[in-house]
C-alpha cells in the first residue's frame, strides 16, 4: 500500500468516531422547556425537573437535550417563543410558571406533546379535556395552589387570631389564577367576618407601590395568591412584609425559606420532578391523551418560627405540631 493511500485510510478511521458522534447528536431527541419567568429563582425546580427526566432514563447533554426558552416575565413573548420551540422541531414542549406557557404552546402546536405544571384546574383552563382522559397532545401536573386560598386564610386567622382586615395580592396578567383567588379569598372571608382589600401587582415597582399602599390602609395580615413571577420575587416580598411588620400567607415554602410567616401548598418541587418524569414518559412513546393529569398529594406547612417571634405572634403549639416543616 502506497504511503498517501495508508494516511488517506487513517486519516477516514480517525473520522469515523467524529462522524458516529455527530451523528449521534444529531439523533439526540430535544425538549423544549417554555416558562414565563427567568432561570434566576429557578435552580430548584430545573433541579427537580432533571431528577425526573433522569428517574425516566433520560440525563442532560448524554441522551437528551434541552431547549430553554424564558420569557423573563414579559408574558406577550410566549407565543413568539413557543414558535421559535416548534420550528426548532422539538420532540416535547415542557412547560412551567402556570397556565400562560402551556396556553401558548397549545396555540403554537397541535401536534408536538406538551407537558404542563399549572396550579389551576387544567380542564377549566381548557388545555385537557377531562382529568383521566385528556385528549389532544396535552397532559401534565396540577399541583392546586388555587384551591388552597380558603384554607390558608383559614390558617392566617389562626396565626393572627386578631386579625380583621387582610389584604389579598394578586397578579393580574394571571387572570383566571386571579379570578380563582379573589372569588375564594371573598367566600372564606365572609364565612369567618373578615374583610378583604384586592391589590393588584404584575412588576416589582407594583409590588413596592402595593406594600405602600399597606402603610396607608393598615390591614392586619397579607395573602399572596400563587403566582410565578411572585416566587421569583420572594426576596422583596419578604423583605417589604418585615419593614412594615405584616404577616404574610404564601402559596410555597419557598416564601417561607426566605422570610415569609408562613405558606401552605403543593410541594412544588416534587411537582417538577413529575413534570420531568412525564416529559421522560412521553418521549419514551406514551401519548399525552392517553396519561391522566398528575394531581399533586404533597401539600406542606411551614412555618417561619423566627419571623412570628420578630411579628410578636405566638403560635399555638398544635400549630406548630402539624406543620410540616418549622423554621427557627
Amino acid at each position: 500500500m502506497k504511503r498517501r493511500e495508508f494516511v488517506t485510510l487513517l486519516g477516514g478511521a480517525a473520522a469515523w468516531p467524529l462522524a458516529a458522534r455527530a451523528q449521534q447528536q444529531v439523533a439526540m431527541p430535544v425538549v423544549g422547556f417554555l416558562d414565563p419567568t427567568s432561570p434566576d429563582m429557578y435552580a430548584d425546580r430545573l433541579r427537580a425537573f432533571h431528577q425526573g427526566l433522569k428517574d425516566a432514563g433520560y440525563v442532560e447533554r448524554e441522551n437528551v437535550a434541552i431547549e430553554h426558552r424564558w420569557a423573563e416575565n414579559q408574558i406577550d413573548r410566549l407565543p413568539e417563543l413557543a414558535i421559535e420551540l416548534v420550528r426548532r422541531q422539538v420532540a416535547v414542549i415542557t412547560t412551567g410558571g402556570g397556565p400562560t406557557a402551556p396556553l401558548a404552546a397549545k396555540a403554537a402546536t397541535t401536534t408536538i406533546p406538551i407537558v404542563f405544571a399549572v396550579g389551576e384546574d387544567p380542564v377549566r383552563l381548557g388545555l385537557v379535556a377531562s382529568l383521566n382522559r385528556p385528549g389532544g397532545n396535552l397532559t401534565g401536573i396540577n399541583f392546586f395552589n388555587t384551591e388552597l386560598t380558603a384554607k390558608r386564610l383559614e390558617l392566617l386567622r389562626e396565626v393572627v387570631p386578631g386579625a380583621a382586615r387582610v389584604a389579598v395580592l394578586v397578579n393580574p396578567t394571571s387572570a383566571t389564577n386571579t379570578e380563582s383567588v379573589v372569588r375564594d379569598a371573598r367566600a372564606a372571608a365572609r364565612a369567618v367576618g373578615l374583610q378583604i382589600q384586592v391589590l393588584n401587582a404584575s412588576t416589582s415597582h407594583e409590588i413596592e407601590a402595593a406594600f405602600a399602599a399597606f402603610v396607608r390602609e393598615r390591614p392586619d395580615a397579607l395573602l399572596v395568591s400563587g403566582d410565578a413571577f411572585f416566587a421569583s420575587r420572594r426576596v422583596q416580598f419578604a423583605l417589604l412584609a418585615a419593614r412594615h411588620a405584616l404577616p404574610g400567607s404564601y402559596a410555597s415554602r419557598q416564601f417561607a425559606e426566605a422570610g415569609g410567616l408562613m405558606s401552605y401548598g403543593s410541594n412544588i418541587a416534587d411537582a417538577y420532578r413529575q413534570l420531568g418524569a412525564y416529559t421522560g414518559r412521553i418521549r419514551k412513546g406514551a401519548k399525552p391523551a392517553d396519561l391522566p393529569v398528575v394531581q399533586a398529594t404533597k401539600i406542606e406547612l411551614v412555618i417561619n418560627a423566627l419571623t412570628a417571634r420578630v411579628l410578636g405572634l405566638a403560635v399555638s403549639p398544635q400549630l406548630l405540631a402539624t406543620a410540616d416543616e418549622v423554621i427557627e
